[in-house]
């Protein structure tokens, strides 16, 4: 394995992501290729050497057709419906909190690479992500006071069960009515209705909805997970990792607390993130624990985030659906995984960012 291996010190630990994705894929193109080049006509000379070349000729070009595909691969797999539905959720989103106004961000140094399950990073961000939010309009604007409410409702560690109080079921319920009120949940629910997969009653909608985010699973052993905790809250698992925690908003209010510290951000070496962006790849720890690599939307409302992954999990059956968007001036990899009637996970990948795809 020794090419996969050159890969991945090249990139400076930015194939992570894919490596065991292209090791799956090196062991299938040799298994195939040993089974075409085995294959013999009564013509067919029985030379090993022969073989041998042609093992090594055929693993070359599907080697190079994985890691070098072509150029206009990317722009192929653009989802354009799906990209012109969340631009308009995009501008719907009188909520979202303005770079630079509203709060600043520093990126600052590009992080290393670490093994799922390590807690130790090297840390290069000397100083913490948000240098600046406004508190006063996240508290103002309803859809965040409420969303905030809820942040502090649930066990961290996995395999603890959940106790949801009548208290926290109204806190649900009201954040869900907020949501539910905003032009972009509207628009999303239309679409739903359009497509058949949402009752145009906003009672049965809301219990979707709930059903969606906040109906508890068994993760670990118990009833000890929702699709709201895991995505926009954050888990710890086996004491030694973190899960989900995709919501700019908790990465913020845990880095005010100094439960959370940023290592940096994460990306390829020509696409370097800056203030602007509203998506961002990044590795930080948390309670002690590392995130090697993680991602959220920055600056957007919860009902934009609620809206977008409430999408792709209704539009599609597959346990895990990855689609490929262009948003603003992203271009972004969304990423759900459902867990039975919920959410399991859903997250943005940033691909590309300030119209560098274009």
């Amino acid at each position: 394995m020794y090419f996969v291996d050159c890969i991945y010190s090249v990139s400076g630990g930015g194939a992570e992501l894919l490596l065991q994705s292209f090791k799956t894929t090196l062991n299938t193109a040799y298994l195939w290729t040993s089974k075409i080049v085995n294959y013999q006509k009564p013509t067919f000379g029985g030379s090993m050497a022969l073989r041998s070349a042609l093992l090594g000729c055929g693993l070359l070009v599907i080697l190079l057709a994985v890691v070098f595909p072509p150029l206009d691969a990317a722009s192929q797999a653009i989802n354009q419906e799906l990209s012109d539905l969340f631009n308009e959720l995009w501008k719907l989103d009188v909520n979202r909190m303005k770079p630079g106004t509203d709060y600043t961000i520093s990126v600052q140094g590009k992080a290393g690479y670490v093994s799922q399950g390590s807690n130790h990073a090297r840390d290069h961000a000397s100083s913490p992500l948000f240098s600046n939010v406004n508190e006063n309009k996240l508290k103002t604007i309803t859809t965040f006071s409420r969303f905030m409410k809820l942040l502090d409702n649930y066990e961290r560690s996995t395999g603890v069960a959940e106790h949801v109080s009548r208290e926290e079921v109204t806190e649900n319920n009201l954040f869900l009515d907020a949501v539910l009120n905003t032009e972009v949940m509207k628009h999303a629910h239309r679409y739903l209705v359009s497509k058949g997969h949402s009752q145009s009653d906003l009672r049965t909608f809301k219990r979707q909805l709930y059903t969606i985010w906040f109906d508890l699973y068994y993760r670990s052993g118990s009833k000890d997970s929702c699709g709201f905790e895991h995505v926009f809250v954050g888990e710890t698992k086996f004491g030694n990792e973190i899960a989900g925690f995709h919501n700019w908003v908790q990465f913020y209010l845990q880095e005010k607390s100094r439960n959370l510290d940023y290592k940096g951000y994460k990306a390829r070496d020509h696409d370097i993130p800056d203030q602007d962006d509203h998506v961002l790849n990044l590795q930080f720890s948390w309670h002690g624990l590392v995130k090697p690599v993680g991602s959220a939307f920055v600056g957007a409302s919860p009902e934009f985030e609620m809206a977008l992954y409430t999408i792709i999990f209704l539009i599609n059956t597959h346990r895990s659906t990855t689609v490929v968007v262009n948003i603003d001036e992203c271009q972004l990899e969304v990423v759900v995984v459902r867990h039975g009637r919920s959410i399991g996970t859903a997250y943005p990948k940033l691909l590309s960012s300030n119209n560098r795809h274009l």
